[in-house]
């Protein structure tokens, strides 16, 4: 059961500690999972069942995806487990690539049935099973497609222990960059509509414009079933050099907090000046990954410094100035 003060406004302040950016795709996401919690209990309550509403998130890599539905499965207090679209597509036995991804999220439950029935699954890069119109259907992706509707739509699952999992509860949590999605949109969309002003027209044709149609998908290579299982639909948009210096040092848990505090058990005080933080993320755009190179390039930074800290011990702190110079390194006056 939700906590009752688990509101959307609750789950967005929540993820905003943690996830920089992406404010749209925070409140579609909070409001689906909201609403799909709230369904459960409703159902539990009155014996009415309510048709769930899998999510289906869009966006280039490294731009907060997995982080965001990570951080989700914590304020929710849920089992939360991820999948690899390219993995269940690289298998001969879907099924049974399928069954391993329940028993793992029985696993997070911790052996609870009830309350793995009630996880989160996030498939990633569910963009790479799409149908290709010369590869066989019984090695394609479309078949894996048909083979996770019934999951996605709710079905007892009998696992390795000989325990089912119904998956009628269950939320499901499709991403993919979608490579090309862009480039359909643009043949595809145009609306006209009557509307009382013209910044109301400028408003609802840009949000109207910027909305990813089942059509889209289709013409993609999501079979119509499948993407019919993905009713809310979630953009996450390429991450700036300002949004990924601010993943760097804002987050509760950020790189550079997390290194501060290491340091701090040295008995070592770390200072990056904010230019450093401007270098690394230009080196991160230019390896086209996002915020998931950061933490590399963070590391190979402090690998050094951090060798040599513990064993000079008269080392009080450490200022970083440049991506490309020797750090500062500030001593304890001898006695």
């Amino acid at each position: 059961m939700l906590d009752k003060r688990v509101k959307p406004s609750f789950i967005v302040k929540f993820l905003d500690q943690y996830v920089i950016g992406q404010d749209d795709a925070k409140k579609i996401l909070a409001v689906a999972v909201y609403s799909h919690y709230r369904k459960i209990a409703k159902t539990e309550q009155d014996g009415v069942e309510i048709a769930k509403s899998n999510v289906l998130l869009i966006g280039p890599s490294g731009s907060g995806k997995t982080l965001m539905c990570e951080t989700l499965s914590r304020v929710l207090g849920v089992p939360f487990v991820t999948a690899n679209a390219t993995s269940l597509a690289q298998t001969r036995f879907v099924n049974d690539e399928i069954e391993a991804i329940l028993q793992r999220l029985l696993e997070k439950a911790e052996g609870n049935v009830n309350r793995a029935q009630q996880g989160i699954v996030f498939i990633d890069e569910i963009d790479k099973l799409k149908a290709q119109p010369d590869q066989p259907r019984a090695t394609s992706g479309e078949s894996v497609q048909h083979a996770l509707l019934k999951i996605m739509e709710g079905a007892p699952v009998k696992i390795g222990d000989g325990r089912f999992v119904d998956t009628t509860n269950m939320l499901f949590i499709c991403g993919g960059a979608f490579v090309g999605i862009e480039d359909i949109m643009a043949k595809t969309h145009g609306y006209g509509y009557l509307s009382t002003t013209a910044a109301d027209d400028a408003g609802v044709l840009e949000r109207l414009n910027t909305r990813v149609k089942p059509t889209d998908l289709f013409q993609f290579g999501l079979i119509p079933e499948f993407t019919g299982r993905l009713p809310i639909i979630a953009r996450f948009r390429e991450l700036e050099k300002k949004m990924l210096v601010r993943i760097l040092t804002e987050p509760k848990n950020s790189i550079y907090n997390q290194f501060r505090e290491i340091f701090k058990n040295e008995n070592v005080d770390l200072t990056v000046e904010e230019k450093v933080f401007g270098q690394i993320a230009d080196i991160a755009i230019e390896y086209r990954t996002g915020a998931r190179s950061l933490r590399g390039i963070f590391e190979e930074l402090i690998m050094p410094i951090l060798y040599a800290v513990p064993d000079d011990t008269t080392i009080r702190g450490v200022t970083i100035t440049s991506m490309f110079s020797a750090p500062v390194y500030t001593r304890e006056a001898k006695t």
